[in-house]
């Protein structure tokens, strides 16, 4: 069996705090684990992934550390895996840790284009 090579990168990031903008202070913070796999929790990762501000105040964050309501037909499911996008919570369907990445630098970009700083 293949190792997954973005899941290594994803782990090695942990702990790690990178200013994504000097001048105005933007910075991200990578907090990521294995676990046991659990049915909250099946690919066996506990993360966060999270965008600050000059103030510390969070502006994006991608985590799996609390059950948040999906919505729509199927809203009674309760997800696990979910982003943060400045005041708003939506469910988050992980994949794979590559795809996790990639969506959080995207998130992170789109709100650093919101705010008028280039990245």
């Amino acid at each position: 069996m293949n190792r997954d090579a973005s899941l290594d990168a994803l782990l090695d990031l942990d702990g790690l705090v990178f200013v994504v903008n000097e001048k105005a202070h933007f910075w991200v913070k990578f907090e990521v684990r294995r676990i046991e796999p659990s049915a909250d929790k099946p690919h066996g990762l506990d993360y966060s992934l999270t965008l600050h501000d000059a103030g510390g105040e969070r502006l994006v964050g991608f985590d799996n550390a609390h059950a948040v309501a999906g919505s729509g037909p199927g809203k009674k499911r309760k997800a696990w895996d979910h982003k943060h996008r400045l005041k708003t919570v939506r469910p988050y369907e992980y994949t794979n840790a590559a795809a996790l990445l990639y969506d959080f630098w995207a998130a992170v970009d789109a709100v650093l284009k919101e705010q008028g700083i280039n990245s």
